[in-house]
């Protein structure tokens, strides 16, 4: 029996880049039983509505193997860009539907220009907006409205991607 949010249509996930070959409800990768993953999230939108979506969503754990740690809510691209050279982050949460500079561009931009680029889930104004998120090199992708299991998911599954910030507990 699949997960609801490893289907199409709103609220699921869209797989990005060639490197995320599993589905978002795929187990832990190879990692002991007994693994971590702690997360430092940067989490961009100009609408605090949409920010607190995503962090309620997401909460402490969206997985059993993963913990957000810290978040660090950002309303402008230049905050953005400034915490990402700066700071460091293990995924980046980007609301494409932002206004002034959208989450899309600011993926792009930031994969273009920041070396080691953390993962990226950019949220997406409906679902038919994968081939954008696709242009903006985001890693995943979850439409609008936000589908808090979809949500929690994609961070999940980025999460367990991030090898720094593993530890054993």
């Amino acid at each position: 029996m699949g997960w609801p949010f490893a289907q199409t249509g709103t609220g699921s996930i869209r797989l990005m880049t060639a490197s995320h070959v599993t589905p978002a409800a795929a187990p832990a990768d190879t990692a002991s039983p007994g693994t971590v993953h702690r997360l430092s999230v940067l989490l961009y939108s100009d609408d605090i509505a949409t920010r607190d979506a995503v962090r309620i969503a997401v909460g402490r754990r969206p997985a059993r193997d993963v913990e957000v740690t810290t978040w660090l809510e950002c309303a402008t691209a230049a905050a953005v860009i400034e915490a990402v050279e700066t700071g460091e982050f293990d995924l980046l949460v980007l609301d494409g539907e932002a206004a002034r500079v959208g989450g899309l561009g600011l993926c792009r931009q930031l994969k273009s220009e920041i070396f080691s680029c953390p993962p990226v889930l950019v949220l997406t104004g409906r679902p038919q907006d994968g081939w954008l998120a696709a242009w903006s090199q985001a890693d995943l992708a979850v439409p609008h409205p936000l589908d808090p299991i979809a949500v929690a998911g994609a961070v999940a599954e980025l999460g367990r991607t991030v090898d720094a910030s593993t530890t054993s507990g």
